[in-house]
């Protein structure tokens, strides 16, 4: 292989598979990789190795997140997302100290004690999900299991209307996945579905206001950090970025998850007979999956990677997909094992300032489905063509067509028969 093949912003290479191989040669060759830019433009820095994307991830004030240095998706210097944000920013394109200090807020919503109180809710998610889906035991997994899920727990957390959960859903792939296309529409298209969005959050902000209740967003709204609370514009971008991000993500994770579980049967199997295992797979699946493949940072000084002279306002771009099957951390990175510990990957970012806020809650989301899987279903089988984002951001699944049949356990609810 040589360099030149390699060519991350070739979209349409990502939808077939991730390229595994390109990262594997980068780590080993060239693991702080200057690539070039279309038309003449700067190019950006490419890390592929576990510890170079740790550091980088962890040191907030040399590799910053601010929008008005470049954000943190754009890999060329124009795009939907930065557009989007114009009007504000998102805790996603904050430094400190305004970062801290909006995290500070945010968090309010998401102690231990908060996530606590919504598990009995979304194991009747869960369980009734589930029932459906063995009802009817021919489905699309991804459209009506692994979204449906987040998509209950976010409308829940956002004081969304059952009703009205496939609002976000539409919004979201507007928003995310505007480069496929079946998802396919415009810049304005996509800032229309953030205008929408934005209008949605304002309603259902001032009706919190109005009739406060004991949930998230009620506690986010009336936050109070040294005298600080979220503006109008400052919950509308949460609630953006809360619905596209823990939408998407755990959609994503859920839907690999069952996937490899297809394509590894023993793997499933080794599951349903020690059903303990489920904590573990799901870090596994996390790291198999990496449903988000990178993030971008812009240098603010001159400095050194991996003896690799930095320059300020230079961007970067840190691999998570890579750095997730690095062989110096990872024994056989490419063997799908549920049983691997220990298991320090970085689909939550490995730590920082920016590590995912809602990791405990997707955490949650997807133990419980698995839980729930490994009790009732003795098998899932592929049932047509699996059908992938074309994204070279969100490593996503947008059709996964399966066969589910029940055990013993199967019916709980809705007879798997029926």
């Amino acid at each position: 292989m040589d360099l030149k093949e390699i060519d991350l912003l070739d979209i349409d290479r990502f939808t077939d598979r991730v390229p595994h191989e390109w990262f594997t040669y980068l780590r080993h060759n060239a693991p702080i990789y200057r690539h070039p830019e279309p038309d003449n433009g700067p190019g950006f820095w490419v890390v592929t190795r576990y510890a170079d994307v740790i550091e980088v991830g962890r040191d907030g004030a040399t590799y910053s997140s601010e929008q008005s240095r470049g954000g943190v998706v754009a890999l060329d210097d124009v795009s939907a997302s930065q557009q989007l944000s114009n009007e504000g920013r998102m805790m996603l394109t904050m430094d400190a100290p305004d970062h801290t200090r909006y995290r500070s807020l945010v968090n309010r919503g998401f102690t231990p004690r908060m996530i606590a109180k919504l598990k009995p809710h979304l194991q009747e998610m869960v369980t009734t999900i589930v029932d459906r889906a063995l009802a009817k035991g021919e489905l699309d997994f991804v459209l009506e299991v692994a979204a449906e899920l987040p998509l209950q727990v976010i409308a829940e957390i956002l004081g969304v209307p059952f009703s009205d959960r496939h609002k976000v859903f539409e919004w979201s792939n507007k928003m995310i996945g505007s480069k496929d296309p079946e998802y396919s529409v415009s810049d304005d298209q996509a800032r229309g579905a953030a205008i929408e969005m934005f209008m949605y959050s304002q309603e259902l902000a001032k009706q919190r206001l109005a009739h406060p209740q004991d949930d998230i967003v009620t506690t986010l709204l009336n936050s109070d950090v040294d005298g600080d609370q979220l503006s109008e514009m400052d919950f509308n971008l949460f609630f953006l970025l809360l619905a596209v991000a823990g939408n998407e993500t755990t959609r994503n994770a859920l839907s690999h998850g069952v996937l490899t579980m297809i394509e590894h049967p023993d793997q499933y199997r080794l599951l349903r007979q020690n059903p303990e295992l489920v904590p573990p797979a799901i870090e596994e699946i996390l790291r198999w999956a990496s449903p988000v493949m990178y993030f971008r940072r812009n240098i603010t000084r001159d400095t050194t990677l991996g003896g690799q002279a930095l320059k300020a306002g230079e961007k970067i771009s840190i691999w998570y997909i890579s750095a997730n099957r690095d062989e110096s951390v990872f024994k056989d990175p490419f063997k799908f094992d549920i049983t691997r510990s220990p298991n320090e990957h970085v689909a939550f970012g490995g730590g920082g300032p920016h590590f995912c806020l809602g990791a405990s809650l997707a955490r949650l989301e997807m133990n419980l489905l698995f839980d729930e899987l490994v009790k009732r279903v003795d098998t899932i089988e592929l049932a047509g063509d699996v059908k992938r984002l074309r994204s070279n951001f969100i490593n996503g699944i947008k059709h996964l067509p399966v066969r589910m049949k029940g055990g013993a356990a199967g019916s709980r609810g809705v007879s798997a028969s029926a």
